[in-house]
């Protein structure tokens, strides 16, 4: 039981970011991969944040590979995005956030030739494989940036990642 808090400084543009020890999760066809995590953020609108797959990285916001939902500052909305040599195909607008309110997001890769999203247990889209990142071992990532100067909060309750062997 218990939850992860990360809690920014108060100066904009402040960033706390994670990557898991060592990558090991390679999409490749005929293996499927679902990924979820139920998290929240203080401030739906002036702040960014990342989860899900990618590689080890220290600008998580700046992705060259991975399979990861973001939040950008300056709205509430939650896009979804599979990117691949730093080309994305992107599901935009796939959920919206909402303040210090847990959401659900999640993807699944078929090991053939989709990657769903889903919000809240809902499939709120889906991206064809074309910039799979299939040359990349990913790890979990996340992280959180400030959209103003004042301290921002990410809470996770979980992530869940798992590949089919």
């Amino acid at each position: 039981g218990g939850v992860l808090t990360v809690t920014n400084d108060d100066a904009d543009n402040d960033s706390d970011f994670f990557n898991k020890v060592g990558e090991s999760f390679l999409f490749e066809a005929g293996k499927r991969i679902v990924f979820e995590a139920r998290l929240k953020v203080s401030d739906a609108t002036q702040s960014d944040f990342v989860v899900g797959l990618q590689i080890t990285d220290t600008t998580l916001l700046a992705v060259s590979d991975g399979v990861y939902f973001q939040k950008d500052d300056g709205d509430a909305l939650l896009d979804f995005h599979v990117t691949k040599d730093s080309t994305s195909t992107s599901e935009a607008g796939a959920g919206t956030v909402v303040d210090d309110t847990y959401i659900t997001v999640g993807f699944a890769y078929d090991g053939k030739s989709e990657i769903a999203c889903f919000v809240d247990g809902s499939k709120t889209g889906s991206l064809v494989t074309t910039n799979m990142p299939d040359d990349e071992e990913l790890t979990i990532a996340f992280g959180l940036q400030n959209g103003e100067a004042a301290a921002k909060v990410m809470t996770i309750d979980y992530i869940l990642a798992a590949k089919e062997r």
